[in-house]
Order: structure tokens, then sequence, then C-alpha cells
């Protein structure tokens, strides 16, 4: 009996109340899931931007400081998709371009990667993705000793 007049008494303290805290968790719940399915979908992009900044940079210091141009072209990849598997990138999707500019002493090596970043995972944006590209340059230094290439 006392446990019902205790029920009876936190009922009549709810009042009219006991509904608005359904309303308002009705109005408030699905701001807060679009909010957190787009801090989720910019980790995901950030994520990938900034490994496929690692994988370019890499890649162009490979090929700078490589001996020769084959040896440092085949370097340069080997090393871009060891660094996009440690980054958590599936090397089978990283579009990559080496560009050695003739490999001369002060020339400039260009790498670009693009990679595609799926959001399907997330709540409204079905099969989404988005592609991060990345583009880096590295001089090759005036100074280099280098076997098989002609001052």
């Amino acid at each position: 009996m006392a446990v019902r007049r205790r029920l009876n008494r936190a009922r009549e303290a709810l009042g009219a109340e006991g509904g608005s805290a359904l309303i308002e968790t009705a109005l408030v719940l699905p701001v807060v899931l679009v909010l957190v399915a787009g801090i989720v979908m910019t980790g995901r992009v950030v994520h990938a931007q900034v490994a496929v900044q690692a994988v370019v940079r890499e890649a162009a210091r490979t090929i700078a400081v490589a001996p020769s141009l084959e040896a440092g072209l085949g370097a340069a990849e080997a090393r871009a998709l060891a660094v996009a598997d440690g980054h958590g990138l599936s090397p089978n999707d990283l579009a990559l371009s080496l560009d050695a500019g003739g490999f001369g002493r002060g020339g400039t090596v260009r790498t670009t990667a693009a990679y595609p970043v799926s959001l399907a995972g997330l709540p409204l944006l079905g099969r989404m993705t988005v592609t991060v590209t990345a583009v880096h340059e590295e001089r090759i230094d005036l100074y280099r000793s280098r076997a098989g290439v002609s001052p």
C-alpha cells in the first residue's frame, strides 16, 4: 500500500510535464543524429586527406633521393603503397601518378594521388563517395651524388 501511494505522488508531481520530455526528445534527437553523422563523415574524409598527403609526400621524397630513375620509381611506388596501407587505405583504390620531371639535378619530382572515401555506412548518404586528392612536388638536390647520372 505504501508503494502505491508513493507511485501516485510521483505521478501527481509529474502532472502535465510527463509528455513534454517525450516531445522534446522527439524534436532534439534527429538534430543530434545528423550532427553525429556529420562529425563521422568529416572524420573519414579528413583522415583520408591526411593519409593521401602522406602518400604523395613519401613517394616524391623517395624519388628525389634515389640513385637512379628506375630505382626511384620502383621504390616510390612501393613506399607509397606501404604508407597507404599503414594509414588504413586500400592500395587497390589508390590512384598514384609519379612524374620524375627528367630526374636531373635541381629538377622537380611531382606526385599526385587520388582516393575515393566511401560514406555508405552513414545514414541518409546512400552509396555516396568523396574523392580526396593530393599533389606534392619535391626538389632534387643540386649537389646530390648519383650513380649513373652525369652532371
